[in-house]
Order: structure tokens, then sequence, then C-alpha cells
């Protein structure tokens, strides 16, 4: 297959924040090095769209498909898979999940899983979101979660991703960790410490983490940031140079500067 072949796949991010004493921190994971996506970067929790997060009967409050699909002008199939799949993923990577009702009482508390193994199931896909959520008499609270961006992995990548961005609060008596296989650290930084890091070439970012860390930095409380308007536009970036380390695009009418390698 050649990279102009590579099929793009749906994904979901969260970016979950809190307030701090300098504005809204947000909460980051560095992947493992051996990933074969994304090695060693800093990187928001979220991953792929998986077919069972499109299942229809799956307990829900807040917003309906249909308000998600408007907003992201997608189907409401696709619209429904990637809020789930940002709820679950949140879950399987944090801890915390985005749900009213007992399963939630545990979840994230003692920031190491919810200690029944439901965390565990759902991450190797034995248990969907869906038959957790019903199990626990419980509802994926859909009135957590806000749209925030969308990027397109611009053709040539060995892989490409069609990836949602989400934005929610730190619900109240959740604490996340960072107990995945996927992520060697994880904690709560300020926007700016990270696009520092970065630009120091302490951490490894990819564009799309530049711009969405640019967004948080200039935000000065997590209402704020919620209050927001926001018209989504898929985003594909344009690659203006890249040396291997130093990567430089333009999305959205914006050049974005970052290093895809620590020193």
């Amino acid at each position: 297959m050649t990279t102009a072949d590579v099929p793009i796949r749906a994904a979901s991010t969260v970016m979950l924040v809190r307030d701090g004493a300098r504005g809204p921190e947000v909460f980051t994971l560095r992947r493992v090095a051996a990933m074969a996506f994304a090695a060693g970067m800093t990187v928001f929790p979220g991953g792929g769209v998986d077919p069972s997060d499109a299942e229809g009967e799956i307990p829900w409050a807040g917003p309906d498909v249909a308000w998600w699909a408007a907003q992201w002008r997608i189907d409401e199939v696709s619209a429904r898979g990637q809020v789930v799949a940002a709820v679950r993923e949140l879950y399987e990577e944090t801890g915390v999940l985005l749900a009213g009702g007992r399963v939630a009482e545990t979840a994230g508390a003692a920031g190491s899983g919810d200690g029944t193994g439901d965390r565990a199931a759902v991450a190797e896909h034995r248990l969907s979101l869906a038959a957790l959520l019903r199990l626990r008499g419980a509802e994926l609270r859909a009135d957590l979660l806000r749209p925030w961006a969308r990027w397109i992995t611009p053709p040539g990548q060995p892989r490409r991703y069609d990836t949602y961005f989400f934005l929610a609060a730190l619900p109240d008596g959740q604490q996340p960790d960072f107990a995945t296989s996927e992520a060697v650290s994880g904690g709560w930084q300020h926007p700016s410490d990270v696009l520092r890091a970065g630009r120091a070439g302490d951490v490894g970012l990819m564009p799309p983490t530049v711009a969405m860390m640019t967004d948080l930095a200039g935000a000065r409380s997590v209402s704020e940031l919620l209050a927001a308007p926001r018209i989504v536009e898929p985003v594909t970036p344009t690659v203006l140079t890249a040396d291997g380390e130093v990567l430089r695009v333009r999305a959205g009418g914006r050049e974005y500067t970052t290093r895809m390698r620590q020193h």
C-alpha cells in the first residue's frame, strides 16, 4: 500500500480540564516509545473509534445525537460513534467516566481505576461502553462534553486520522490517572508550560496538540472555555517545512511550529 492509499481512521480525543492557580490546567499523557503512532509524544487522552461505539442502544443524557451531528456536520451514526468513543477512551486511559449513576460513583475516585475490572474489560474490548452503562444502570453524560476542533492528517503520512477534539471539565469527585499500557506518565499541566517545554524540545508535541494548547492557554477559567462558542470546521494541515525533528504547518489560517522529537 502506498501512502496515497492509506485509509483515514476516525478518532476522538478529550481535553480534560480543571481550574488551577494560573488558569485552566489540562490532563496529558506521554505515550510509550514503542507505540506505532505518536510514540513518546505528549498527548490528550483519546484513540480510534470502535465499531461498538456506534451502537444505537446506549443510555444517554444531555444533547442528543442529532445535536452532535449538527455541531460536527456529520451523520447521526458517526456522531454517536464520536461521542461514545470520546467517553470510552477517556475512561480507558484515565479512569474518569463521564456518566451519571452508580457506575460513576467510584470511577477515578482513587486515581487507579474503579477497582471492579470494568475499566480493563472495556479497554480490552470484552465489554462495550454501552453494555457497561446498561449493566450499572447509568447514562452517558453528553452534556459534560463540548465540541472543539477537528483535524485530518494530510496525505502522504503512513497513518491518517480524522480526529475530533472534545473539551470536558473534570467531574466532581473523580481524579484521573495514567494506568494505561499506552502511557508512561501523565498529569495536570498548564497549557503554556506544555508549549514552552515543546519549544525547548523537552517534550514532543504534534501540530494539533500545539494548536489545542494554544487555544487553552488563552483562557482564564474552565467556565470561560465551556461557554466559548465554537464553529468546528475540518482542518487538514499543510506541511510547510519538515527536517525530521522540527515541523512547521499551516492549518486554519495559522502557522504552528513544533518539535516532533525530544532532545
